[in-house]
């Protein structure tokens, strides 16, 4: 797991290929829990709170790029 220190340094780039790679696992951890072969149900949560740490960091730098 991706701690949120080691998000915040990554470029902006870096931040939006981890959100795809995470929305694209957590895709696949649904649907493999909807076919009911999910070997670690807490995938989900860490995928999902991954993706909503990326999408703070990112409306953080939004939001002092308009400040400045």
């Amino acid at each position: 797991m991706t701690k949120i220190s080691e998000l915040r340094e990554m470029s902006d780039e870096q931040l939006e290929l981890t959100a795809t790679e995470a929305a694209e696992k957590l895709f696949r951890l649904r649907f493999q829990a909807q076919a009911e072969r999910l070997d670690v149900p807490s995938e989900i949560r860490k995928n999902r709170r991954l993706i909503a740490r990326i999408q703070t960091i990112q409306s953080e730098r939004s939001r002092r790029v308009v400040a400045s």
